[in-house]
């Protein structure tokens, strides 16, 4: 406010008068600014630099609060005191740190304190805290066990949801899933199987494997040895039945028992062992065969392989060779290094490669023969390297042998013993373990294989209808629920009884009856009676 106007002395003007702050206010003033500045200045001087790291904004696995994720850094780290919800909690002192080492805290929300002495001691300590959500609950996946293409190499389309997922991957591609946890992927040329994996914020995973199941388009075929193939006396009538429609498919050799490689392979391992002999171009087959639309199996009779085994032996890797309790190779009446450890890596590649470059020349099935362990006692014999059960070891190799097998274009089947569908230890067959890894299974359930009695069958040579029919049945119980087909060996030769068109065509009945439309025709001669069978197409 302005004071009136009061006249001066002569010539002085006009003065105006305003109020002045008193001089004690001004000092007060001045001290309480020196105080507030001195109490920041030491405060600053006495509070710890304390940063938590490790403890994300979205919520964290019970492990990242127990097994050192989350680290505290400050200049002090001796001294600091570090509770987890109230209580002290263990920690490992690290160079200018801390790693938290607590008990894996329950899901929810949860406060971390760090607890650190002034630098000026009667100033007392500083506390510095952060709260964090532990989440150990993984994704709600939810897909299909199977994906079922109409043919090999065809494109599939994984559907599921994946409730609480932040990333979807399928066959290890991401997906984005929709808000509500939808989502949709096509996989261009799916293998065997489809891994799908939903990961939530915090790291948890809920992982789901689907099978992909290719339908076997069938076959009506007769096996063939490689030389037997080079023979026009023999290779001619088989040519004659595929004309006539008896026959839709040929089995040839691609490794036979003796251990030799009758086509013309390039593997370099089984040219330099001696197993390659040339007797016919597959390249050559395949195309006559294809081009009379009659599909092509190629037969591989895995470990019962005597040139693999002696080469191994001689070349001081007996590891490969399955060996006596005593350390010398197993002959159990097969003669020597006759059987190959299935449980060697070598051993495994080496039929891996052969069934690859088949499937790779244009084998339209690789069958595997052979696919077991010897018979006899298990405690008599040695696999080294072996550290699960023969059976689950079989399954393993075939596992291993699909992916190969598929991705070059060829199905996958495995031969086995009729008694491995009820005793699958004695040969390390365990049928479904098997049909995990495989299109098909072929049994032998050659009647004149079954002793008397057998599936309450009394002489199983003498009634090839009922013990084809009964055995085949339990084989279908085994493989229930995995679309895996059964496509089995019957019996074209004599062996104890005497066998033609009728009992051949009995065996066919038998399995068709059974819902097994398809099978492979056994003649160690490779003579069939083709009367048995009825032109198709």
């Amino acid at each position: 406010m302005t004071e009136p106007v009061s006249e001066g002395p002569a010539g002085a003007g006009k003065v105006s008068r305003t109020n002045r702050i008193p001089q004690w206010a001004l000092v007060g003033a001045a001290v309480v600014v020196l105080l507030v500045a001195a109490y920041l200045l030491l405060r600053f001087l006495s509070t710890e630099d304390v940063e938590v790291d490790g403890l994300p904004e979205h919520p964290v696995t019970p492990a990242a609060a127990a097994d050192g994720s989350i680290q505290i850094r400050t200049e002090n780290p001796g001294v600091a005191q570090v509770l987890l919800d109230g209580r002290h909690v263990g920690v490992q002192q690290q160079p200018g740190k801390l790693a938290v080492h607590a008990q894996s805290p329950p899901d929810g929300v949860h406060r971390l304190e760090v607890i650190t002495p002034r630098s000026v001691s009667w100033l007392g300590s500083t506390s510095t805290t952060r709260e964090f959500t532990v989440d150990s609950e993984p994704p709600q996946l939810a897909v299909e066990d199977s994906l079922r293409p109409e043919r090999l190499g065809e494109p599939v389309t994984v559907r599921g949801k994946a409730a609480g997922a932040a990333q979807v991957t399928v066959a290890g591609k991401p997906v984005v899933p929709r808000p509500d946890g939808s989502f949709s992927a096509v996989v261009d040329r799916p293998d065997r199987e489809v891994q799908v994996v939903a990961t939530d914020d915090a790291g948890n995973r809920a992982a789901k494997t689907m099978t992909v199941h290719i339908k076997h388009p069938g076959m009506r075929a007769v096996h063939m040895t490689g030389l037997a193939w080079t023979s026009g006396k023999l290779r001619e009538p088989v040519l004659e039945m595929a004309r006539q429609g008896r026959i839709d498919t040929v089995e040839l050799d691609i490794k036979d028992e003796s251990g030799e490689i009758p086509y013309d392979s390039k593997l370099p391992e089984a040219n330099r062992i001696g197993a390659v002999k040339n007797y016919y171009s597959a390249r050559e087959a395949i195309d006559q065969l294809h081009g009379m639309g009659v599909r092509v199996v190629g037969r591989l009779v895995a470990f019962k392989d005597p040139v693999l085994g002696e080469a191994s032996w001689r070349e001081g890797h007996p590891e490969r060779v399955v060996q006596t309790s005593d350390g010398q190779p197993w002959t159990g009446g097969y003669g020597g290094y006759a059987f190959t450890n299935f449980a060697d890596p070598a051993v495994r590649q080496y039929n891996i490669d052969v069934a690859a470059e088949a499937a790779e020349l244009g084998f339209d099935d690789v069958l595997y023969d052979y696919v077991r362990r010897p018979d006899g006692g298990i405690e008599k014999m040695r696999f080294a390297g072996l550290n699960t059960t023969p059976e689950a070891g079989i399954a393993e190799f075939l596992r291993q042998s699909q992916t190969a097998v598929r991705s070059r274009g060829a199905l996958l089947g495995a031969s086995v013993f009729g008694i491995s569908v009820d005793r699958p230890t004695q040969i390390a067959q365990d049928i479904p373990q098997m049909a995990k890894f495989v299109d098909y299974i072929a049994p032998m359930v050659y009647p004149s294989h079954w002793g008397p009695g057998e599936f309450g069958v009394a002489e199983p040579n003498s009634a090839p209808y009922d013990i084809v029919r009964r055995s085949l049945a339990k084989f279908s119980e085994a493989v229930a629920g995995t679309d895996v087909q059964i496509i089995p060996w019957l019996q074209d030769f004599s062996l104890g009884a005497e066998y033609g068109p009728a009992e051949v065509g009995a065996q066919i009945d038998a399995a068709r009856d059974g819902g097994m439309p398809s099978y492979l025709l056994w003649a160690p001669n490779c003579r069939y009676h083709g009367d048995a069978l009825v032109p198709q197409g």
